[in-house]
Order: structure tokens, then C-alpha cells, then sequence
């Protein structure tokens, strides 16, 4: 090494001496604008249902569901990802209340659009899991397999009445093949060309959904590890990559974050299309956890996982703390 007058001559740490100048520095920076919020709501209930596993979150009232929409807005969050829970003896074998435009998540989406108008960005889960009474993405055959075919028809019936309700994006996350050409086309047949696709592009079968089921009230028998992606692959998340972009996505997305930052990373640097990451309920519990026992700093675990999320690639992340790091930036 060239020694220039006293060794060390390069010295990195000069610019980390002080916060003004580790700000100054900084190679990425979390904004408000980065952040989604998910939030369920829940048919048939007169206050909000603290959800056990995620410490904070709550299965929302229609009226608290505004109430957290407006919030999100005046902290700066860029959108919000709806997700419907149906009382437990409407669900079926065909996951009717999905489609039903009267269903607990088209009324969430009216609801919310009327609330905050065009002021949030406003998503909604097309899937069918939190609908049907086995729990799966999709219709079962015969043999009690999900049948990607048959799902895909009911996936462009679900698009249809969210973009009635006045959804902005959709975003398709059972991991069907073919789910968004087919959702594409059935947006575009019904005049609702500038409704978005968010395509849940790298999707695995993963431990850390736990306490998400727990939040959807989820009827799942079995798993989902023939239709999510294996924990071992990253190449099919490329290939899963150019099928969705072929079909016609408008953004992609890795999920979980966290445990795939490198899936993160490869499918960022593949894509000119803006790329979402969403930070799941698992991982959510384990840092609430660590900090009510003490091990960890919660505020600073949360900026730090968000900002190597962010580091990794992520355009957009979806996290339950969205509202509350948006006002603490």
C-alpha cells in the first residue's frame, strides 16, 4: 500500500465522525414516499381486533379503516394494500366473497377512496385465500389440488369488481401461472385500462407468514409449497420475472424481504420497472418480540432492516410500521 506521509494514509472513518457528516454521506435514504401500508379489515366487528402475533396491528373497522387511511396521508405514505377478512360463514369452496362487490374488501376500497380520494395510492390482495373455506389461493379440482385454470377465471372476476370499488393498483399474490395476462386482459375488456398491475413477481413458501394467517383469519389445511416458490431457488424468480413483464406488469415485487434481499437485488438490476419489497408479518413479530424483551433497540432495528431493503433494490416497501417510520422521517 502506498503510504502517503503517516500510514494510514486512507482513512474511511473521516467521513462517519459525526451524524452531519454520516448524513451527508448516506448512500440511500428512507422517505416516506418509499412506504405501503397493509392493512386488514374485518366484516361484522364494532372496534378493531388487536392481532396477537403482531403487536400494534389490528383487523380494522370500516371507520377505523378511514381513519388509518387519512393518517397514512398526512404522514406522507404513498399507498395502502387492503386485505379483507369476510366472516367465517361466507367463505366457500369458490371464495364467492372475493368476488362479491359487496364484499368486505370492494366496500374497504369504496370506503377508502372516498376518504382520501386520489391522496394514496390505493392497493387491494387479489387472491382468494382469506375467502375460501380451505384456505388456498385458488378452486381445488377434484383431487383437492388448486387448479391454476379455474383460478385464473375467478382472479379476473376479483380484478374486475376491485377496479369497480376504485382500486388504483391490483396485486395478484397466489402465485398462479399466467395470473397476470389474464388479469390484464380483464381490466382492460371493462374500461379499466389505468388500473395497475403490482405483481407478486418472487413469492415463497415461506415460515415467516405465521401471525399473517393469524391477521387474515385464515381457514389454510395444508401448504402452499406447489404453487409458492421454493426457499432454495433464486433462477425461477428470473424466470417468474420475464413471464410477469411479458404479461404485462406494471411493478414487481420479492416476498418476503428480509430472508431473499438477494432475489431482491438480482430481480432490481434486471428490470426497468419500479420494484416493491414486502417486509412480512414474521418478520415484523420477531423484531416486536426481541425489543419487548429487551435484546434488541426496536426503533433502530426497524430503520435498519428498511434501509437494507431498500439498499438491496426496493423502490417501494410494504411494512406494517409504514405510518409510523413516515412521520419519524
Amino acid at each position: 500500500m502506498t503510504k502517503y506521509g503517516s500510514f494510514p494514509g486512507a482513512r474511511p472513518r473521516r467521513l462517519r465522525t459525526m451524524p452531519a457528516m454520516r448524513r451527508m454521506v448516506a448512500e440511500y435514504r428512507l422517505h416516506p414516499a418509499d412506504l405501503i401500508l397493509p392493512a386488514f379489515v374485518r366484516e361484522g366487528v364494532g372496534e378493531p381486533v388487536p392481532i396477537g402475533a403482531m403487536p400494534g396491528v389490528v383487523q380494522h373497522t370500516r371507520d377505523t379503516l378511514r381513519k388509518a387511511a387519512v393518517e397514512a396521508v398526512e404522514a406522507g405514505v404513498a399507498g395502502i394494500m387492503l386485505f379483507g377478512v369476510p366472516l367465517d360463514e361466507k367463505k366457500d369452496g369458490a371464495g364467492t366473497a372475493g368476488t362479491d362487490p359487496d364484499g368486505i374488501l370492494q366496500q374497504a376500497i369504496r370506503d377508502v377512496r372516498a376518504e382520501v380520494g386520489d391522496d394514496l395510492v390505493i392497493m387491494s390482495d387479489l387472491c382468494l385465500d382469506e375467502y375460501t373455506d380451505h384456505g388456498h389461493c385458488g378452486v381445488l379440482d377434484s383431487e383437492g389440488r388448486v387448479d391454476n385454470d379455474a383460478t385464473l377465471e375467478r382472479y379476473a372476476e376479483m380484478a374486475q369488481v376491485q377496479a369497480d370499488a376504485g382500486v388504483h393498483v391490483v396485486g395478484p399474490s397466489g402465485m398462479m401461472d399466467g395470473q397476470v395476462g389474464v388479469i390484464r386482459d380483464a381490466l382492460d375488456q371493462t374500461g379499466h385500462e389505468d388500473v395497475s398491475i403490482l405483481a407478486y413477481t418472487a413469492k415463497y413458501s415461506s415460515a415467516f407468514y405465521g401471525p399473517f394467517r393469524e391477521a387474515v383469519g385464515s381457514s389454510l389445511k395444508g401448504d402452499r409449497k406447489t404453487y409458492q416458490q421454493d426457499p432454495a431457488n433464486l433462477r425461477e424468480s428470473l424466470r417468474e420475472l420475464a413471464l410477469d413483464l411479458d404479461e404485462g406488469a406494471d411493478m414487481v415485487m420479492v416476498k418476503p424481504a428480509l430472508p431473499y434481499l438477494d432475489v431482491l437485488a438480482k430481480i432490481a438490476d434486471a428490470v426497468d420497472v419500479p420494484v416493491a419489497a414486502y417486509q412480512i408479518s414474521g418478520e415484523y413479530a420477531m423484531i416486536e418480540a426481541a425489543a419487548e424483551k429487551g435484546w434488541i433497540d426496536r426503533d433502530k432495528a426497524i430503520m435498519e432492516t428498511l434501509t437494507g431493503i431498500k439498499r438491496a433494490g426496493a423502490n417501494m416497501i410494504l411494512t406494517y410500521w409504514a405510518t409510523e417510520v413516515a412521520r419519524a422521517l
